[in-house]
This record gives C-alpha cells, sequence and structure tokens, in this order.
C-alpha cells in the first residue's frame, strides 16, 4: 500500500510557458504557495471582487490604456498571490514582477493556468 501525506506542502514547483514576442513561449520554473481548497476559493472570489470594482470605476466607456492599466495591476498582484519565486535571472520581486507583466503579454495568465494545471493534475492524479 502507498504511504501518502494528507497535509500538502507548502510550495510547489511547475514548469509555466512564458510568450516571448517574436519567439517560442519559454518554459520557466516557477515555485507556488499551495492552497487548500477554501483559500483557493477565497483568493478566485477575491480576484473577481477586484476585477468587478475595476470595470464599475472605469465607467461605462473607459479608454484601451485604462483597461490595460488596470489590468497589468491586477496581473501583477494575482502572481504576487500565486509565487513566491522563479527561474528567470531576474531577481523575484515587485519591480520585475511589474516587468514581466508589462512587457511579455499573456505571461500573467500562463503563471495562473499553470497553477491551476497543478492542482487538475493533482485530482486527476488521485
Amino acid at each position: 500500500m502507498a504511504k501518502i501525506r494528507i497535509a500538502q506542502n507548502p510550495t510547489f514547483k511547475a514548469m509555466v510557458l512564458i510568450p516571448i514576442v517574436g519567439c517560442e513561449p519559454e518554459k520557466i520554473e516557477f515555485t507556488f504557495k499551495y492552497r487548500d481548497r477554501l483559500e483557493l476559493a477565497e483568493l478566485f472570489d477575491e480576484w473577481n471582487t477586484i476585477r468587478d470594482k475595476t470595470r464599475e470605476a472605469l465607467g461605462e466607456k473607459p479608454t484601451y490604456s485604462q483597461i490595460v492599466a488596470a489590468d497589468t495591476e491586477q496581473q501583477t498582484q494575482q502572481i504576487k498571490d500565486l509565487v513566491i519565486g522563479w527561474g528567470f535571472d531576474d531577481k523575484f520581486d515587485e519591480k520585475s514582477i511589474l516587468a514581466l507583466v508589462k512587457s511579455c503579454q499573456g505571461a500573467a495568465e500562463a503563471v495562473v493556468d499553470a497553477y491551476q494545471r497543478a492542482y487538475n493534475q493533482a485530482r486527476l492524479g488521485n
């Protein structure tokens, strides 16, 4: 009989395909924070609430610049909420996270998707 622990590790690693303009996506290892089901649901609820409040604050006809600025802020926060380290040469800090979000279109979505895939694999594997 296999022996497993019920308690999960506080962190886990997963590869993320980071989009690079004009090149193939680059595989980068990220270290993520583990969250149990309730913590994860609360985090996603928080993100949805922030998104809804931001849309309301922007009004009916926001400019593209306003939308991108709001998305950049939320995506930066999402990475900070999920990630504790990465395989980039750049130091993992707020400045570098913001640079990643601003320079690599789709990077935040790739990070969130990789995080969710890690949970899905765990669920399917059991």
